[in-house]
């Protein structure tokens, strides 16, 4: 569990430190057009299969509006992210698991998550999920506390406490 937990908490912060900047570029009437061709899609160091590319802003900054690519299998443990963030998915299956249950959601679907809600996230089934992430604020990932503490290597365990 807390090699999970690592992971995230490793997984956010190399998201941060290595998003790309911006791709989009606005014409001169206002307009913003960017080819899912023309995508820049970036490594997430340490995370094999994970994948980011961001369209307009800095995630690691503030508002952002990027995409990002998890291939089959890949699983969260549950988090948080600080600020609100609305999602559509674009590609695969999506599970996310929250305390009302478990949503799987195919592509076109959507969900928002706000005020820090807690969820485990996965891609399931044989096709890579890829979410487009409208980020109001700095794009975070913070694993939830579990609670539970492991007993020191020098304390005894229960059985050993209740020899004579």
């Amino acid at each position: 569990m807390k090699k999970l937990i690592v992971s995230v908490v490793v997984f956010g912060a190399l998201l941060l430190t290595h998003a790309p900047q911006s791709q989009a570029q606005a014409t001169k009437g206002g307009a913003v057009f960017l080819p899912a061709t023309d995508l820049k899609w970036n490594d997430v160091p340490e995370f094999p299969g994970v994948k980011m590319a961001v369209v307009e802003g800095d995630p690691a900054k503030g508002p952002a509006h990027f995409f990002i690519r998890f291939e089959p299998g890949f699983t969260a443990t549950r988090h948080y992210h600080n600020s609100d963030h609305h999602v559509t998915v674009v590609a695969g299956t999506v599970v996310l698991t929250t305390q009302d249950g478990e949503r799987r959601l195919p592509p076109g679907s959507f969900f928002s998550f706000t005020g820090k809600t807690k969820h485990a996230t996965k891609c399931e089934g044989a096709t890579a999920c890829v979410l487009a992430i409208d980020s109001r604020g700095k794009w975070d990932v913070i694993p939830e506390a579990t609670g539970r503490t492991e007993p020191k290597a020098t304390e005894p365990k229960a059985k050993e406490q209740l020899r004579p």
